[in-house]
């Protein structure tokens, strides 16, 4: 089954001068959401000025090496701003999205599941973060296997973690 949104995968191209970048340089990475698509963009060093307006999310790393490829670290504050960032949006594929990334918290142990609740048919998980106090609730978009599994590769690829 298709999911209702694309996200553009790294393109290894400064967003800014359209230059190659080469492994091992240091980039900047803004999330942002066009057309009701999340869009990735990389930007070599010399031309970060901070994140633009309307940005997402942003983190920082390097241009993996090409004969040495290897996953990116995950930055789970990154995911707790997408997270928090999706609270009250309606559009279902950004649900979808936030759903993946506070299984994807939980897992990790950064997000503790206080408890589950249903109210007519929809199961909300209430998360806890123990380092900011904040507390959350996701709706489960109750996804198929294979839908959960294609959500989940998309929150890799547009953070680089493919």
């Amino acid at each position: 089954m298709l999911l209702d949104y694309q996200i553009q995968a790294p393109t290894h191209r400064c967003a800014r001068s359209g230059r190659e970048l080469k492994p091992g340089e240091r980039i900047h990475s803004v999330l942002r959401i066009e057309g009701g698509k999340f869009l990735r963009e990389d930007v070599a060093a010399e031309h970060w000025h901070g994140p633009p307006p309307q940005v997402f999310a942003h983190w920082q790393g390097r241009v993996p090496s090409a004969n040495k490829p290897r996953k990116m670290p995950i930055d789970d504050e990154v995911l707790v701003e997408c997270l928090a960032r999706l609270q009250d949006d309606p559009d279902p594929a950004k649900r979808r999205f936030r759903y993946v990334l506070a299984l994807l918290l939980i897992r990790r142990k950064r997000m503790r599941l206080v408890e589950t609740s249903h109210h007519a048919g929809v199961e909300t998980l209430h998360l806890a973060d123990p380092k900011s106090g904040a507390t959350y609730e996701v709706l489960d978009p109750q996804l198929a296997e294979d839908e959960l599994e294609a959500v989940q590769e998309e929150v890799f690829r547009v953070l680089g973690w493919d």
